[in-house]
């Protein structure tokens, strides 16, 4: 892929500033999820890490992509790089000398870049450098990336499939707002994004990340392998049907739902393993899902509401918000004990030597 070749994505960026529910004051969640994978990610690279392929460098670059505003990125960095020490310090006595570190923050344009700087560390032990635009194209030159990491990013597709908006396609998502309990045209929709979109990823990550090198991905899991999923509460399902209730309340029109879907896909381990596979240029070297620990209803309505703001409003206004949300709470809490899912999937490769 071209340098500066521009990429068609859209961008879905996470509560700015530090407003009351902004993503600085909700991602409490996210945190927990991440620290969940701590000790996988530090035993990948203990075992795994490539040093002796590219210790001549006397730099370390890792990159983390959809940082969005903080802290939870400065905390991943931190546990990587003290990991990537400690391999580096095992390696002394073969005149392997600990590098110094750069650290690429990348996230979307219409990321908070100003919260995120203001967030940084002082106490870092790390060169910084913010790099704007989608993942899903080329970001850093070649065999530049030692470590790449992203936390639950990857399941956002990089558009809405074009088909659940047509009226003609047997995919037209009317009532609904995902593919969860949807037809099997709308999931195969779905899916197909995010093939394309995962493929796009693993093919720019493959040129710019050095072999031996590794990436951890956190996103979100289906534990479901076979189409169409389950019927199952997702919180795709609860926005839904409270859309829905206003809807039926004259507050939104049927014709506004319609023409409105949440751009996220859960995949599975089957599915993730197919995708690695078909690239070629990366070796699995861990891959796990994780059961959610669910908190109390209003921190989960939050931390919700700081991720999908932005795109209901566009959709919807700013006015729908508190309406939604407060229904959003009552839902949730009902769901909770009723099937309610909620799974994440740990995914660690390594670039292959030779590809």
């Amino acid at each position: 892929m071209e340098v500066g070749k521009k990429i068609s994505a859209q961008s879905f960026p996470m509560n700015e500033g530090d407003g009351p529910y902004s993503y600085v004051k909700n991602s409490t969640m996210q945190r927990e999820g991440a620290n969940k994978t701590k000790d996988s990610i530090n035993e990948v690279i203990a075992e795994s890490l490539e040093i002796e392929s590219f210790s001549a460098s006397n730099s370390f670059t890792i990159a983390d992509l959809g940082c969005s505003t903080g802290p939870n990125t400065f905390d991943a960095v931190q546990n990587i790089l003290e990991a990537v020490e400690l391999k580096f310090q095992k390696f002394q006595s073969r005149d392997i000398s600990v590098p110094e570190f750069k650290v690429y923050f990348n996230d979307h344009v219409d990321n908070d870049f100003n919260t995120l700087f203001k967030s940084i560390p002082l106490n870092k032990s790390y060169f910084v450098a913010g790099v704007p635009g989608s993942f899903f194209g080329r970001l850093f030159p070649k065999a530049s990336v030692h470590f790449v990491h992203s936390s639950y990013s990857l399941h956002w597709l990089s558009m809405v499939p074009t088909q659940l908006l047509d009226k003609s396609s047997s995919a037209w998502n009317k009532g609904r707002i995902s593919y969860t309990n949807a037809t099997k045209e709308v999931l195969e929709a779905y899916s197909a994004q995010f093939t394309k979109d995962m493929g796009s990823f693993l093919n720019t990550r493959a040129v710019e990340v050095v072999p031996g090198g590794l990436m951890a991905l956190i996103l979100l899991a289906s534990e479901d392998e076979n189409l169409p999923p389950k019927p199952t509460i997702t919180v795709e399902v609860l926005v839904e049907s409270c859309l829905m209730d206003m809807v039926k309340m004259g507050i939104l029109s049927e014709a506004e739902v319609d023409s409105f879907n949440i751009p996220i896909y859960r995949t599975s381990r089957k599915e993730m393993e197919l995708l690695i596979q078909k690239n070629q240029y990366f070796g699995i070297e861990k891959i796990e899902i994780m059961e959610f620990s669910l908190p109390v209803s209003e921190v989960f309505s939050n931390s919700i509401r700081c991720i999908l703001e932005g795109v209901i409003t566009k959709h919807f206004g700013s006015d729908v918000m508190d309406e939604l949300f407060n229904r959003f709470t009552k839902k949730f809490e009902m769901a909770r004990n009723s099937g309610f899912k909620a799974d994440d999937m740990l995914v660690v490769l390594k670039r292959k030597l030779t590809c």
